[in-house]
């Protein structure tokens, strides 16, 4: 007998909508298949099996978050095919920050109506963070909330597993006066600070298709613009040089996260100059009569990750950046001084 509840979908939740999920997401699902993958999604479990040679000793580093309220713009435009693509970044650009290689992810949909195709959109945005990272989709639950959210709304989290040799990691402890921090450019306003973002623009249906001089897209499609993962180009540079210290530039912006990759004594000189500030942040800080602080200590400012080399490597370390799809910019340098950052 096939499995249907004609009393559970009257309660809100039809399980045969699930089941026309997850065969909507396989294909999606079957690109980011690395070596390693054990199972198929569908099982109580996802498995995988991690190569450990070459490995003196094998760290397994994780990370889980969310896309906050970003998630309400592509409620707005209708668009739901690229938030996944945050929920991916917002893990594995943290796990690369301590030099892990990101081996799997499993996302967690909450939704009031599953509606199939919504479903496997959304997952075609995860499927495709997982093939920029290089990691595999190897699990996951949607889950339908009759009564709980609306109908027409859903949220998204996920989590990822990396790892990396002991000997291999970055902790920061190498760092010296003297290192140089580079700025890899991000993407936009990537997952973090968008409650302040939608008071700033009143985001609504009337405003999300405003049009500014500053951007050369709508407002709502500047915003949904996918988090940049840098997994790859930090793997790049670790192949090729010490990368002592790495911050991923989320939350709190410059003043809570560079410090996160210092040591006691040392400090952050940035060169406010040097930032490659996108014209976005500019708009939001004039529309919204933003201080200079609070908007370095919620935003990216344009900068996605910031990474500590030796100053001997700087060069080197631009170069293998550019060759990798990075435009990266010198920021500044290390200094001795309080943990936190200066700006010169």
């Amino acid at each position: 007998m096939d499995s249907f509840s004609e009393s559970y979908k009257a309660a809100g939740v039809d399980i045969t909508a699930g089941y026309k999920s997850v065969e909507l997401m396989k294909k999606h699902v079957a690109r980011t298949n690395i070596p390693g993958v054990v199972s198929g999604i569908g099982g109580f479990g996802g498995l995988f099996a991690p190569d450990f040679k070459g490995m003196q000793e094998p760290v397994l580093i994780s990370g889980t978050d969310g896309i906050g309220t970003k998630i309400k713009l592509a409620f707005l435009l209708d668009k739901h095919n690229t938030i996944g693509i945050d929920s991916v970044a917002m893990c594995v650009n943290d796990v690369i920050c301590c030099g892990a290689k990101p081996l799997f992810f499993l996302d967690y949909i909450a939704i009031g109506k599953n509606i199939p195709e919504k479903v496997a959109s959304i997952v075609e945005g995860i499927a495709e963070g997982c093939v920029q990272s290089g990691c595999a989709l190897i699990g996951g639950e949607t889950a339908e909330h009759p009564g709980l959210m609306p109908e027409d709304e859903y949220d998204v989290a996920g989590f990822c597993v990396g790892i990396a040799d002991k000997p291999k990691m970055i902790d920061g402890s190498k760092l010296k006066p003297g290192d140089i921090l580079i700025g890899l450019r991000s993407s936009g306003v990537h997952s973090n600070g968008f409650s302040l973002v939608r008071k700033i623009f009143g985001i609504d249906e009337n405003t999300i298709n405003n049009t500014y001089p500053e951007l050369d897209k709508p407002l709502g499609e500047a915003l949904l613009t996918p988090t940049k993962i840098y997994v790859k180009p930090i793997l790049a540079l670790m192949e090729q040089l010490e990368v002592k210290a790495v911050s991923h530039i989320t939350g709190g912006g410059f003043y809570e996260n560079i410090p996160r990759m210092l040591t006691d004594g040392l400090a952050a000189k940035i060169k406010k100059d040097e930032i490659p500030v996108l014209p976005i942040f500019k708009l939001m800080q004039r529309v919204g009569g933003i201080s200079e602080h609070d908007m370095f200590n919620t935003f990216n400012m344009g900068v996605g990750m910031v990474v500590a080399v030796s100053a001997e490597e700087a060069d080197k370390a631009l170069e293998v950046l550019k060759a990798n799809g990075e435009d990266a910019v010198v920021l500044g340098e290390v200094i001795k001084g309080e943990k936190g950052v200066v700006f010169a």
